[in-house]
Formats: C-alpha cells, sequence, structure tokens
C-alpha cells in the first residue's frame, strides 16, 4: 500500500466536514460568499440569521417581520419553565452559560416546541387546499389529522396566562400589512385564523391564536422549514434567559428551588411505617 502524500492528507482533513455557510482562509472569512467586513455594519442580526440558515440575504422587509416574531418570544417570566430555570440555575453558583444551557434545554416539544408543530400544521392544511380541497373542509380534515396523531391540544392555540396573548394580534397585523406590500403571501395566515374560527365552533368558546401559533405564521409566510421554527424560538427565548440569569446572578441568593422553603410539597406516598426488622436468632 502506498504511503499518503501531503496533498492527499491535506484532501483528507479538508474533507473531514463539509459546510456551505463559512469559507474561512487565513485573513479572510465569508458566510455564503460574502466578506464579513461587508457584513458587519450593513446587516441586521435577524438578516444574519436569515443567511446563516437559508443561505442567501433577505430583504429589509423580510428581516423587519422575522425581527418582528423574535422580539415577541424573547420572555414570559419565571412562571415560563426555562426563565425558572435559568434563575435557579444561577442560585446555584454556576456561570452565565450553564444557567444559559440548562434553561434551553428544556425547550421541548411542550415547552418550546408548539411554533415548529404550527407551521407543521399550516402546511399540512396548505398541502389540501393545493390538491384542491376548499379551505374549511382542508382546516377541518387537518385538526382531525393532528389529534388523531397529536392528541386533542392544537399547537398554537389557546393560553394557560392570557384570555388574549396580546402579541398575537399585533404580530397578525404586521403580516396583513406585509401581504398587502407583497412582502409574503397571507396565506398562512389566513389558514391561522380559519384555524381559530373552527376551534370556537367546535369548543363553543374561542381558542384565540398565541405567541406560538403567531410567530409560527410569521415563519411559514417566510418560508422556514418548521424545524427551524423552535431554533429560532430558542434564539429568541436565550434572550430573556440571558437577562433573568444575569439579574438572578446580581441579586445574589443561593439554592433557589421552584417553590419557597416554607412550602412543602403534597405527598401521596404510604403513611408512616416501621422498618421490618429481623428477628435475632439465639
Amino acid at each position: 500500500m502506498s504511503e499518503k502524500t501531503a496533498g492527499d492528507v491535506e484532501h483528507e482533513v479538508s474533507d473531514w466536514w463539509q459546510s456551505s455557510i463559512i469559507d474561512m482562509k487565513p485573513g479572510e472569512i465569508r458566510y455564503s460568499g460574502y466578506a464579513i467586513e461587508d457584513l458587519i455594519g450593513n446587516v441586521s442580526f435577524p438578516a444574519m440569521i436569515w443567511l446563516m440558515t437559508r443561505g442567501d440575504l433577505p430583504n429589509p422587509k423580510q428581516a423587519k417581520l422575522l425581527e418582528a416574531a423574535l422580539v415577541a418570544a424573547v420572555d414570559h417570566g419565571p412562571q415560563a419553565p426555562s426563565i425558572a430555570i435559568a434563575r435557579m440555575a444561577a442560585t446555584c453558583g454556576v456561570g452565565l452559560n450553564n444557567a444559559m444551557a440548562s434553561a434551553v434545554n428544556v425547550l421541548g416539544d411542550v415547552h418550546g416546541g408548539a411554533g415548529e408543530q404550527a407551521v407543521a400544521l399550516y402546511r399540512d392544511i396548505a398541502r389540501r387546499i393545493d390538491d384542491g380541497v376548499s379551505v374549511a373542509q382542508a382546516v377541518s380534515d387537518g385538526l382531525d389529522h393532528q389529534i388523531s396523531e397529536h392528541g386533542k391540544h392544537i399547537p398554537g392555540f389557546g393560553h394557560r396566562f392570557h384570555p388574549t396573548d396580546p402579541r398575537a394580534p399585533r404580530l397578525l397585523g404586521l403580516v396583513e400589512d406585509a401581504a398587502k406590500d407583497g412582502i409574503v403571501e397571507g396565506h398562512f395566515g389566513m389558514i391561522a385564523r380559519e384555524i381559530e374560527k373552527k376551534l370556537e365552533v367546535r369548543k363553543g368558546k374561542k381558542i384565540p391564536m398565541n405567541i406560538d401559533g403567531a410567530t409560527a405564521v410569521i415563519y411559514a409566510e417566510l418560508g422556514f422549514d418548521a424545524p427551524l421554527a423552535r431554533g429560532l424560538f430558542c434564539l429568541s427565548r436565550s434572550v430573556g434567559i440571558l437577562a433573568h440569569a444575569w439579574e438572578q446572578t446580581q441579586q445574589g441568593g443561593r439554592n433557589k428551588g421552584p417553590i419557597p422553603r416554607r412550602m412543602i410539597w403534597n405527598y401521596t406516598g404510604h403513611e408512616q411505617r416501621p422498618v421490618p426488622m429481623e428477628k435475632q436468632e439465639g
């Protein structure tokens, strides 16, 4: 077997990772072909997120709409598990990165995943409409499919705290404005509103859209894949997580748990009982 040449080794190393995101040489950094020195000071952070995840730059109005979704979801106070965990972790003597990682790691299917699920629901209904099904029937069939596959909870609708989530109407208004300006089609905004109407008919009461449903409309309108909706929520919520971890670090406190020390959980186990003792022989 012939020995590898320096060129062979260099080629093998360069192929270890492959990425269309970043290209680097000594003294040179480019993202999808754009030089970093040209991006700095000329591109907003939302536009940079778009570039990094999609490989191209958005137009300013697309970036503005993305920014609105990111701003809307930054925080929901310590009643949100991720925020509470960030603060609890900060009282355990860890650094900001550890507190943030602890919090971000709980952004799963239940807390943090509804936006991704809502995008998937909207796209499923949109496919049905594209196949020639009426909007009303597509919404009904899409909801039935969602319930049969994932249970009765409809992602993006209803809120355990807000009768009407104040963030959702504002975001939907921005989508409507963007549709009038030709920035987005408004198709997914229409679908989301039809879901809201159908849920009211089925439940006999309003089940308003929440922040996850509204941001999902924006992400779907802007062409982001459903899994990226969760990633974008993580980016957005990380701002609130950082703020709360930093605030708690400054406030101090040691080993703060999820409930005050004077409060005890409900014990549901056995009544008090003695430990069985073995009889001594002899």
